[in-house]
């Protein structure tokens, strides 16, 4: 009998064990992807426009934008690495709803792009310390 007990309780113990580092790991992936997506579309080498500024602009190709946009769209899908998770998922979705528009060629997508990547509204509620 206590045998069986044993053998059910380190049973739990791995089972719990394993969904824990299952989501750490879940959590840590999407945090270096948001930082590899923001390197790659929100920051640029000296001298040159970062692909969120050409998007403003009008001036981001249509693979550019397609690229901001599952950017967006996977951290809208994760959870935000400081601060709550609705507010989090507004700004994202308003993020993609202002790049669709401007894979729309719809002429105030423009305005409403720049005013959803305000990115000190983000990073003051949600990057970390």
């Amino acid at each position: 009998m206590h045998r069986k007990i044993l053998v059910l309780a380190g049973a739990a113990f791995v089972a719990a064990c394993a969904v824990f580092s299952a989501t750490s790991l879940k959590a840590a992936d999407g945090d270096k992807a948001t930082e590899e997506f923001m390197k790659k579309y929100h920051k640029a080498p000296k001298g040159t426009d970062p692909i969120c500024k050409k998007a403003v602009g009008g001036m981001a190709s249509a693979e550019e934008l397609a690229g901001l946009l599952a950017g967006y769209q996977a951290m809208c899908g994760t959870k935000p690495p400081k601060g709550d998770v609705g507010p989090w998922q507004e700004k994202c979705k308003a993020l993609i709803a202002a790049v669709k528009g401007l894979q729309a060629k719809d002429a105030t997508a423009g305005e409403a792009y720049k005013k959803a990547v305000n990115c000190k509204a983000c990073h003051s509620e949600h990057k970390p310390d």
